[in-house]
């Protein structure tokens, strides 16, 4: 029983300690409250005295209003020094958009321009396309779009307003000349046809010069002459093409056969290529043959190289186009420069 009071007088204890404890702290800052409201109540009297003998000002505040007078100047202060500083970072942001937005006008000036050429080159693009169709006897397919404009002829597009502010015009017009490219790859397409066609034609028909590189010059074309021998006129039925040396390569002048390979007393060493539609070409003078009887040349194939063999005054190829029973001027067919 006595155990159990001492329990409870020592919790009382504990207790009342601990109030007066906290009772303590609670006065202190109590205190401490009413000491600093009471400091800062204090009154403090302001004076300004002027130089002159005008009469001196001077007011009464609080230390609390002194302070809070301080502050509201101090954020004053600040706010006017941050706008300050925001608007400088404006101008400069402003400055810079200004410069950008001259430099993408500069650029649109000069897309304008180049959409101009553009447009002036594909006019022109258009009309050799149109002139070189109708020479060939290609039909032009012009399809309409969905405005209602064909794309095989600019003509319309040639004829747009010119707005310098209207990029949705200047957009358009450049979508019609894709659409109109596009359109042209058909045409292109059947003239490279026809081209290539024409280029195996012109490998069968002797359309190349005889000598390798279309080097030499020609001693005598075809036709009358003075025989270089007998100083007699007579036909000359070829056309001999000097380098003045012996052993340049003589090349068949198109796709064909060859069908004679030999000697003559007055040709020398030649050799007779059949080539199709009827073309046969000789070529005579060789120091050497190369090709053999029965061989398939291509146009450009050496066949032999020149010589002097045969009635012949120096080294030269003799080089002659038939036409089934016809010798024709070999001129008609080699696009070569005359000389001396």
């Amino acid at each position: 029983m006595s155990q159990t009071r001492r329990y409870k007088r020592a919790e009382k204890n504990f207790a009342q300690m601990v109030f007066k404890f906290f009772a303590s702290i609670g006065t202190g800052i109590g205190r401490g409250f009413a000491g600093f409201f009471k400091a800062g109540n204090r009154k403090l009297t302001i004076m300004i005295v002027p130089h002159s003998q005008s009469k001196v000002l001077n007011f009464q505040t609080s230390i609390f209003s002194l302070v809070f007078a301080f502050l509201i100047l101090g954020g004053i202060g600040l706010s006017f020094l941050w706008f300050n500083k925001s608007s400088i970072s404006a101008n400069a942001e402003i400055a810079r958009l200004q410069n950008e937005n001259r430099a993408a006008r500069a650029g649109l000036d000069e897309l304008r321009d180049e959409n101009t050429n553009l447009l002036q080159a594909a006019k022109k693009f258009e009309n050799s396309l149109s002139n070189t169709l109708s020479l060939l006897g290609v039909e032009q397919q012009n399809k309409k779009t969905s405005a209602g404009s064909q794309n095989g002829d600019l003509a319309s597009m040639f004829d747009f307003t010119e707005n310098s502010g209207n990029i949705v015009a200047e957009s358009a017009d450049i979508k019609q000349l894709a659409s109109y490219l596009e359109s042209a790859v058909s045409p292109i397409e059947e003239i490279g046809k026809m081209l290539q066609e024409q280029g195996t034609l012109f490998a069968d028909i002797p359309s190349v010069h005889p000598l390798k590189g279309g080097i030499g010059h020609v001693s005598m074309a075809f036709g009358h002459n003075l025989h270089p021998i007998t100083g007699q006129w007579y036909i000359h039925k070829g056309m001999d093409f000097s380098t003045y040396r012996s052993g340049d390569p003589i090349i068949s002048t198109a796709n064909g056969q060859v069908v004679q390979v030999n000697f003559d007393p007055g040709l020398g060493n030649y050799i007779i290529v059949k080539h199709k539609h009827g073309f046969y070409t000789r070529y005579g003078h060789m120091s050497r043959t190369i090709a053999k009887k029965g061989q398939f040349v291509s146009q450009g194939d050496t066949i032999g190289l020149i010589g002097n063999t045969g009635v012949s005054t120096g080294p030269h190829l003799h080089y002659e186009v038939h036409i089934g029973s016809e010798i024709v001027d070999p001129a008609q067919y080699v696009n070569v420069v005359f000389t001396k």
